[in-house]
């Protein structure tokens, strides 16, 4: 486990104001692109405000990721909290929590998901503690819908990832005035999903086969 980085203490206010016009900055110019000066200039904080609350432009990346890690895991806890034992139930309330998330801050899932090899220790094992927390979570729901469902075929890992595949990179495509809004969106792809972990547990490369010569049946 990675030690907490240590940070001096700031009003919650302001810098939740600095890290979202950072965000800003690192969405449109890229982390590399932007400067503390870019940031300060659309915070309005001067440089030596912004010293006070942070050490540097490595630290409001941190930051940005840390809080967006904590904030979505919270939700998630919080809503299966009430969600009951139904493992197909539980399930859907993650996928809809993280799309929830991730259409409500488009900008900052950018910076999360492009930026993801810019942090350098001793942040970087704080956010990868974090990262696993939140994959570990997504398994163990995958895990418990695997064994009420006797899906013994299953293997969770690829479920997991794939499914992280389908969700991660929805802000790149989603149109609120085309696409469905966050619940219909989530409902969707839980039934791509589900359905995929059924076609899983059959046999579906034999099912067509003749048994003397391995060829398909004509139809």
């Amino acid at each position: 486990m990675a030690t907490a980085v240590q940070r001096r203490p700031a009003t919650t206010q302001k810098l939740e104001h600095i890290l979202a016009c950072a965000t800003r900055v690192f969405y449109d110019k890229g982390y590399e692109g932007a400067s503390i000066r870019d940031i300060a200039q659309r915070s309005r904080v001067s440089l030596a405000g912004l010293y006070y609350y942070v050490q540097s432009k490595e630290e409001m990346l941190y930051l940005i990721q840390k809080d967006s890690f904590t904030t979505l895991m919270a939700r998630l806890d919080e809503r299966l909290t009430a969600a009951g034992d139904d493992p197909e139930t539980r399930l859907r309330l993650f996928i809809r929590n993280h799309l929830q998330y991730f259409l409500e801050n488009r900008e900052a899932m950018k910076v999360l998901s492009h930026e993801a090899e810019s942090l350098k220790p001793p942040f970087v094992a704080e956010v990868a503690d974090l990262k696993r927390a939140y994959y570990r979570r997504a398994r163990t729901l995958v895990e418990d819908l695997k064994r009420a469902r006797r899906l013994g075929r299953l293997n969770t890992r690829v479920a997991v990832l794939s499914l992280f595949g389908m969700m991660n990179w929805i802000y790149t495509w989603h149109n609120p005035r085309l696409d469905p809004d966050a619940a219909r969106l989530a409902s969707h792809i839980a039934g791509l999903f589900l359905e995929g972990v059924a076609a899983t547990t059959t046999n579906s490369t034999h099912r067509n086969k003749s048994p003397r010569n391995g060829r398909p049946r004509a139809s």
